[in-house]
């Protein structure tokens, strides 16, 4: 049987829910790649599931989450699972995670949304809100859900736009309101730091997508509070591999703008 396909009754049904630092682009490990890798070695073959509706990799030409050419080509086809997309934020994933809750039994999202909201489609107040319905909608498919969510790594833009840089800690702010007001104890809400040591410049091949070293440190994030706070696994602990840098001139853009989607009902 191939591995990942089956989980015993009662182990964890992780969802990887995120943007473009979550889907990665053609070439790329991905952190969800190294959080498989951590999963493997702290719960084992039928320990866990991955689910999603997904499995692909952003694909600039597709203009879409379609390539599967992993860095790693044998990270198997049932782990690569997930709910993300390139341009895709709180805006987009709150209109559609019920739906993937339901439909492949998640109880775990593991979530990072944010940046692109608050780049291109939302303000501060706004993106919140989108978060909040976000986390009624996955609890409507599964009342017992449990979720964690990465407040937004402010990125490069950051450091020269001021307004943005005070939109991105407005929002960390409120979501960390969210977070306090919506968890409870049925259905856990948790509220990650940001990675440990994270820099922009020395973890992200353009100083908003990760490279190896920001793959490892997301996913050590994710892994530590699943850990800590639900004694899931362990504490992460990467073994060595063989990592690709990209060089700087494959680096991608962020998204052109988009006309926003309509805002889901509170």
């Amino acid at each position: 049987m191939t591995r990942h396909q089956t989980a015993v009754p009662g182990a964890p049904r992780f969802l990887f829910v995120g943007d473009s630092m979550t889907v990665g682009r053609a070439g790329d490990f991905t952190w969800r790649h190294r959080m498989w890798q951590h999963l493997e070695a702290t719960l084992g073959e039928g320990g866990y599931a991955i689910v999603g509706p997904r499995t692909g990799l952003y694909d600039a030409e597709a203009d879409a989450a379609v390539s599967t050419a992993y860095a790693d080509p044998s990270f198997p086809a049932p782990a690569r699972r997930h709910l993300s997309g390139w341009g895709e934020g709180w805006l987009h994933m709150a209109p559609v995670i019920e739906e993937a809750v339901r439909t492949s039994r998640a109880d775990v999202l593991l979530v990072s949304l944010g940046l692109i909201d608050l780049g291109f489609y939302t303000d501060s107040e706004q993106t919140a809100a989108n978060a909040r319905a976000f986390i009624a909608a996955a609890r409507a498919a599964n009342p017992h859900v449990r979720m964690v969510l990465l407040p937004v790594i402010p990125n490069i833009r950051a450091e020269s736009d001021a307004p943005f840089a005070a939109a991105c800690a407005r929002f960390n702010a409120l979501l960390a309101e969210a977070v306090a007001d919506l968890s409870t104890p049925g259905s856990p809400v948790l509220l990650t730091p940001h990675p440990s040591d994270y820099g922009i410049h020395a973890d992200t091949y353009d100083g908003t997508h990760p490279g190896p070293s920001g793959e490892h440190k997301l996913a050590a994030t994710f892994a530590d509070a699943l850990h800590d706070a639900w004694s899931i696994g362990g504490r992460y602990a990467p073994e060595p591999d063989q990592v690709r840098v990209p060089e700087p001139e494959q680096a991608l853009p962020l998204p052109p703008e988009r006309t926003p989607v309509p805002e889901p009902a509170l």
